[in-house]
């Protein structure tokens, strides 16, 4: 290192964001994730004794995946080499193969990459590293905010040990929060600045388990706040609120909390639930998702979940739909909210969704029979003389404008696909149904 990269990271030391001044350098200062990282754990005692293996860290944002890999950079005697995926190339991992091969052949010496973002890698940069993570060229280290059995190769995947790291609890940011606002070197210690502890809750609570955004809390509040009469710097309550304007919220529009998220939402509208399909429909709303996405799903649910119990479920599904589109936030989450609440609340039926489904298996699964002569068309050129249609009743010409004859295709005629439940209107369908077919 010559003295401009000396000094150029002495500056960047000094210069960088708290949270990345504040990462913890070995094991036993990281604080959170001891159900991977007590001192009885897999990781924490491979880590330690340098016997790493390949892993993939995956977690939320600001739970400590990066700070886990500085840290086995710091303990490791092997040659440790980071990367992130959302920019390196093809050539940036050709270089770092070729030293890992020189270094494994002339001093022994294992390499260690980091891959940060590795879900941003396509499957073809995945293959790449393959086989020199199976042969031990590489030991490989990947973090990623998404689920790697979704987003890596089943093939790494099945080289690595998966690690995942939980949201911080509130403790645990608070502990991060003092040691950010007291510790002189690394922190902002030399400030002199002081914090409330309503404000040090604060913060950690709307931190959401991303210690990350807590500290960024901080360090703006450190920054911008005046000195009080005593030469102080004081992190009020106040003082905090205005540094986090919105609670962080664990959302990403194609990661796992979203899928999580819309489940619960449409687990809690068939579960008969409007409190939780509400909260989770602010939810998905405060983080910014797409209105016309919750609105296709609401739709759905109507159908499949309320079906003819309440057939209206549907017709309000398909309004707030079409009114979201013109009406646009922040108005539309009164609309998507008197659907969530009007579905969640009515009445539930899936019995339309079992007849589809089992129609469509007999469609697969059955020869298709021709359709009985007497329901084919008979109006086309020729089709008279063929015999179409002969035979056919006219349902309106009898009692009840109902008359028993076979719609069904020989061989599937007892087959029966709806069957309505007690539930709302569809137990007047299911006895409708029964008076017509009763004999005359």
């Amino acid at each position: 290192m010559d003295l401009f990269d000396y000094m150029k990271e002495e500056t960047l030391k000094k210069e960088s964001p708290l949270a990345s001044r504040l990462r913890p350098r070995t094991l036993d200062e990281i604080v959170g994730q001891q159900h991977i990282l007590g001192k009885d754990k897999l990781l924490y005692r491979a880590i330690q004794a340098d016997k790493l293996h390949s892993i993939l860290l995956y977690g939320p944002p600001g739970t400590g995946k990066t700070t886990i890999a500085k840290v086995i950079a710091n303990t490791t005697s092997a040659e440790f080499t980071q990367i992130n995926a959302t920019v390196a190339g093809k050539k940036d991992m050709e270089d770092v193969v070729a030293r890992a091969k020189s270094n494994l052949a002339m001093y022994g010496k294992k390499t260690i990459l980091f891959v940060d973002e590795i879900h941003r890698f396509n499957k073809g940069q995945q293959d790449y590293l393959l086989p020199f993570v199976e042969e031990g060229t590489l030991v490989l280290v990947g973090a990623t905010t998404e689920n790697p059995y979704f987003e890596v190769n089943n093939a790494l995947i099945s080289r690595s040990i998966v690690f995942e790291l939980k949201p911080l609890k509130q403790e645990e940011i608070e502990e991060l929060i003092h040691r950010a606002v007291y510790d002189p070197e690394r922190g902002m210690g030399a400030y002199h600045a002081v914090i409330d502890e309503d404000a040090k809750a604060f913060l950690a609570d709307m931190a959401n388990g991303d210690a990350r955004a807590a500290l960024n809390g901080v360090e703006l509040g450190v920054l911008t706040t005046p000195r009080g009469e005593d030469g102080k710097i004081h992190l009020t309550l106040e003082v905090a609120q205005e540094c986090i304007q919105k609670r962080a919220v664990r959302y990403d529009k194609s990661g796992d909390s979203h899928y999580d998220t819309i489940s619960a939402f449409i687990k809690s509208m068939r579960g008969s639930d409007p409190d939780a399909a509400v909260y989770y429909l602010a939810r998905m709303l405060y983080a910014g998702e797409s209105v016309t996405f919750i609105a296709r799903r609401i739709m759905i649910c109507a159908a499949e979940d309320v079906g003819n119990a309440d057939p209206q479920a549907l017709q309000v599904a398909v309004a707030a739909a079409q009114a979201v589109e013109r009406v646009g936030m922040p108005e539309s989450q009164l609309i998507l909210a008197q659907a969530v609440l009007y579905v969640a609340a009515a009445p539930k039926s899936n019995a339309g969704t079992n007849a589809i489904y089992e129609a469509m298996r007999a469609v697969k699964e059955y020869e298709t029979a021709p359709v009985p002569v007497h329901l084919q068309d008979s109006h086309y050129k020729g089709a008279a003389k063929m015999g179409h249609g002969i035979g056919y009743q006219y349902a309106h010409d009898f009692p009840k404008h109902y008359v028993k004859q076979q719609y069904l295709p020989d061989g599937l005629t007892d087959r029966v696909f709806y069957e309505p439940t007690d539930n709302g209107y569809e137990k007047q369908i299911k006895e409708h149904l029964k008076w017509l077919k009763e004999e005359s």
